[in-house]
């Protein structure tokens, strides 16, 4: 009867091979559970990867797939466009302050909207430049006139060239209480341009301007608030 040669397995002794035992064994498990690269990663590639709606697996694109901007309506474009009006008029509005007040209530809340909406004028300005489109609602030398040569009505709340006049020929009270009813008046009507921009059909899905619309629209509604105290205070 024929016998097959049994092969002794290698015992590791405790004192000194422990520790090579150990090693291998790492060695080992490393080897077997490491993962397998993709086609992309081995070629050394980027991997593009699309995340599948709720229940579905993602899904992995191809190395030279570009991100595209999403869809935007007319009613987008025209906020946008508006309210870098709106926005530097009151920006004009706050550039008197320093030489028509020493109001410290008027010149903290002037200095807080002129930062914060000449901030969101040059991100507005991206938004449309990123798009394609104008970062103005006028025709250079055509003011009060749009894009197609139509009269364009004032943005809500927007001062009129008269209230803007009363405003720079102002000084001290009497100007702390002009620049404090114009701003509430100005506020004003951008609330009422975030509510249009929400009420139009397909528009305001942008992440970026549903941010900034909310914002607008928070922000804004508290410094009415403070603009009304000091407002009050002055009588």
């Amino acid at each position: 009867m024929s016998s097959f040669p049994v092969r002794k397995a290698k015992i590791c002794a405790p004192a000194r091979t422990t520790h090579a035992c150990a090693t291998g064994l790492i060695a080992v498990l490393l080897l077997t559970f490491a993962p397998i690269p993709s086609r992309s990663q081995a070629s050394g590639g980027p991997s593009v990867v699309q995340p599948g709606a709720p229940g579905e697996p993602t899904k992995t694109l191809p190395n030279d797939t570009h991100a595209t901007l999403p869809p935007i309506s007319r009613a987008d474009v025209d906020f946008m466009q508006g309210m870098i009006m709106h926005h530097s008029q009151a920006v004009e509005m706050t550039a008197l302050i320093q030489s028509h007040t020493e109001n410290k209530n008027v010149r903290a809340m002037g200095a807080k909207i002129s930062s914060s909406q000449a901030d969101e004028i040059r991100m507005m300005q991206r938004w449309l430049a990123a798009r394609g489109q104008a970062t103005s609602m006028e025709m250079p030398g055509m003011p009060g006139m749009d894009m197609g040569g139509k009269a364009m009505a004032p943005m809500p709340g927007m001062l009129t060239p008269d209230q803007m006049t009363a405003l720079k020929h102002a000084t001290g009270t009497e100007f702390d209480r002009l620049f404090l009813s114009g701003m509430i008046q100005h506020h004003g009507g951008a609330l009422v341009m975030v509510k249009d921009l929400f009420n139009s059909a397909g528009a305001g899905q942008d992440a970026e301007i549903f941010d900034f619309a909310t914002d607008v629209d928070n922000s804004q509604r508290a410094e009415i608030k403070i603009m009304q105290k000091y407002l009050e205070e002055l009588h």
